[in-house]
């Protein structure tokens, strides 16, 4: 249906509340009193968030200009100080096996029943944030908390329907940096952060919290600890509003940027009422660090496949996050392999379950309280893992010791080599990837690896990052190259086209691959490096649907 309503607001068109667009279960989820809400967030913390986004852009400014992230001087006590975040409920301190996925109602419930301990629903970079998805994810978590949620397949006539000991529900809302553009207030887009996390609070929070099941969140992208100073208010202002003792929230932030890295004492103190942990947020973080050392000549990153959790900054981050977490008695959860089953190929799922097994041997091994899967087939061999190596419900009382962690070594970029494989690879995963985002698809297997929005960004700017410092390159034919706008021009032709022969004119055109294209090819060749590949292409997803 289409809403568009002026809601207490009989004054003026300029003080205006309105729902443009069309879902079906709209008048569901934005219900008179529902949009109240949201409009009670937009005006209370919008100002303040887009002061915060504002403070990234100056500090960005600065990393171009020479600065290089540091711990901050003035947070030096809190980072000292001997303090402890609150005690998580019972329910949320065995997170060994944790499933993410989008908040499609079939594949939410098979991952609900798929033995993992907790399942991630993802509003954000496993969802294509399409008007109908985030409602239809609205729905589906109305159904949820009412105990109501089943699904009927209309071709097969398959019923799925949930366990009798489904996962635990959390769920990620949108980032600070996105906006909702089907909600305005005074004529301007209400942040998707609070969008998605308002609706849920709203109708599900004071139900979950009564079943003593939630309510409980990911917060992502975060990039300085102000910002999660933001969330903590707005939580604090939820739960008075719809009745809930302050502290019923529990989030944990995945620290996926790398200014946040030094900044994890100070997130967790800001948040030390409402979180249950921090995550490595390994996709967008490789992403993240190549972005604010953008300018930076020295930290240009090899292939992506080359760079592995076990050494460099990656390794370092990881250590870090599993001791600061520990030390403050919160979980330290490890992060994605991205790894999937591999069908009609023994040996190369074979392979696949083994990548899989061993990333997570290592994050054990290092001290992580519960780790990510991608999909139902992978939480028997993340189970396994920590079933075996971690005997207690996590490792948050662990007594390891952890060396000085120092700026140096959170910087200290992956050495090997940049092939013109590897572009290739970027080129056609970036292509299909915005091409199924743009069809409404947030998580897609491409090349066996399940591709979300933190891979395709990892993909558009590394080749934007080589481009940038004219990085050597070896070609196919083993010789070595500088990397040229007309050598990428002609590699991005040959790629486009390939996928056009796959798929044939018609789904090339049904599959929006020339607007997919479009998107991948200014963005990673741009002057300057766009913030987000999610922002031109919710342009994009808004005008095609």
């Amino acid at each position: 249906m289409s809403l568009t309503t002026t809601l207490d607001k009989p004054a003026s068109q300029e003080e205006a509340v309105s729902v443009r667009g069309e879902a079906a279960g709209a008048e569901r989820v934005l219900t008179p009193a529902a949009i109240a809400f949201l409009e009670k967030l937009h005006r209370r913390f919008e100002a303040r968030r887009l002061e915060l986004l504002a403070a990234r852009t100056a500090r960005q400014a600065r990393f171009d200009a020479g600065e290089l992230p540091d711990f901050l001087a003035e947070t030096k006590g809190v980072r000292d100080g001997c303090w402890e975040v609150d005690p998580v409920p019972p329910v949320l301190r065995d997170r060994r096996v944790e499933i993410t996925g989008p908040v499609d109602r079939k594949m939410m419930i098979n991952a609900l029943n798929s033995g993992a301990k907790m399942f991630m629903a993802d509003f954000e970079d496993a969802s294509s944030p399409t008007f109908a998805n985030m409602i239809d994810g609205q729905v589906n978590m109305q159904d949820f908390a009412d105990g109501s949620l089943s699904f009927t397949d209309e071709k097969s006539g398959k019923a799925y329907q949930l366990g009798d000991e489904p996962a635990v529900m959390i769920v990620r809302p949108r980032g600070w940096h996105m906006e909702e553009a089907h909600l305005l207030v005074d004529g301007a887009p209400i942040s998707a952060s609070l969008f998605d996390f308002g609706l849920h609070i709203f109708h599900n929070g004071a139900k979950l919290h009564e079943k003593g099941v939630g309510p409980f969140y990911y917060l992502p992208k975060m990039e300085s600890h102000l910002e999660a100073r933001l969330w903590d208010e707005v939580f604090v202002f939820a739960q008075e509003a719809i009745g809930i003792p302050i502290g019923s929230i529990k989030a944990t932030v995945l620290i996926e940027t790398l200014p946040a890295a030094f900044e994890m004492d100070e997130i967790l103190y800001e948040l030390r009422r409402h979180i249950a942990g921090l995550n490595c947020g390994r996709w967008d973080y490789i992403f993240s660090y190549i972005k604010t050392l953008r300018a930076h000549a020295d930290y240009v990153l090899p292939d992506r496949a080359e760079v592995g959790m076990d050494r460099a900054f990656l390794n370092a981050y990881s250590l870090l996050l599993i001791k600061t977490c520990h030390r403050r008695r919160a979980h330290a959860m490890g992060g994605m392999a991205a790894q999937i089953p591999v069908k009609n190929d023994e040996a190369a799922n074979a392979a696949a379950f083994n990548k899989v097994r061993a990333d997570k041997m290592r994050e054990v091994k290092a001290g992580h309280d519960g780790t990510w899967v991608a999909h139902p087939a992978l939480v028997p061999v993340a189970m396994e893992v920590f079933d075996d190596n971690m005997p207690a419900c996590n490792q948050v009382l662990s007594q390891r010791c952890f060396p000085p962690i120092s700026q140096g070594a959170l910087l200290k970029p992956h050495s090997g080599g940049i092939t013109e494989a590897g572009i290739r690879t970027n080129v056609s995963v970036g292509i299909e990837y915005i091409a199924a985002w743009l069809n409404g698809r947030g998580a897609v297997p491409i090349h066996n690896l399940m591709e979300d929005a933190a891979t395709a960004e990892i993909s558009r700017s590394q080749i934007w990052q080589w481009l940038r410092h004219g990085a050597d390159i070896v070609a196919a034919n083993g010789e070595t190259r500088k990397f040229t706008r007309a050598w990428f021009d002609e590699i991005f032709a040959e790629e486009l086209k390939k996928i056009r022969s796959s798929v044939g004119e018609s789904g090339f055109k049904t599959g929006r691959y020339e607007a997919a294209a479009e998107i991948f090819a200014e963005t990673a060749t741009s002057e300057d490096l766009t913030d987000f590949l999610t922002l031109p292409a919710y342009d994009a997803l808004r005008a095609l649907n």
